[in-house]
């Protein structure tokens, strides 16, 4: 989420966040990796992909780490499920909230446009992205990575190296 008048953004685990100044807004650079809301409950994960699938019927809030391995969220954070994003206990770092679409429109604004504000944001180079990352520039200094997804329907993953998504 992005927040113009704080600096901090420590989540309720004690993960540290860089964060960046884009125009007029502040933006976490690191995707997030939480495991409890803003109350110090449970994000609940651990789901099969059949499990995973299952919990729009429950509404249930849940994380996930990229093909199951938790050494993945130390560089792509963990994947939410929309239950998790939209929760009223807080996903996001206190002081903090996921970004609407008008606040990701001004993003897009100052970066010339959709079109272009991607690679703008972009890291650049191979080290994360597959290549050949043509448009990667990086110049908002935002660094973002292919984290992928775990698909809400299949609770399969893909994307590793290839997309990313933000809620």
């Amino acid at each position: 989420g992005d927040n113009t008048s704080c600096n901090a953004c420590v989540d309720f685990d004690n993960n540290d966040y860089e964060t960046v100044i884009i125009g007029t807004q502040r933006w976490m650079s690191e995707n997030l990796k939480t495991t409890r809301y803003n109350n110090g409950d449970i994000i609940l994960t651990g789901y099969s992909n059949s499990e995973w699938a299952d919990l729009d019927e429950t509404e249930t809030g849940a994380y996930a780490f990229y093909d199951d391995n938790p050494t993945n969220s130390e560089i792509y954070g963990n994947l939410y499920n929309w239950y998790a994003v939209d929760d009223s206990r807080g996903v996001c770092p206190y002081g903090w909230h996921v970004p609407s679409e008008e606040e990701f429109n001004i993003l897009y604004s100052y970066l010339s446009g959709i079109e272009v504000a991607g690679g703008k944001m972009k890291a650049t180079g191979t080290n994360y992205w597959n290549g050949p990352n043509t448009g990667a520039t990086n110049e908002s200094g935002f660094t973002g990575l292919p984290a992928g997804w775990r698909g809400e329907d299949s609770g399969d993953y893909g994307g590793l190296n290839i997309v990313c998504y933000f809620w």
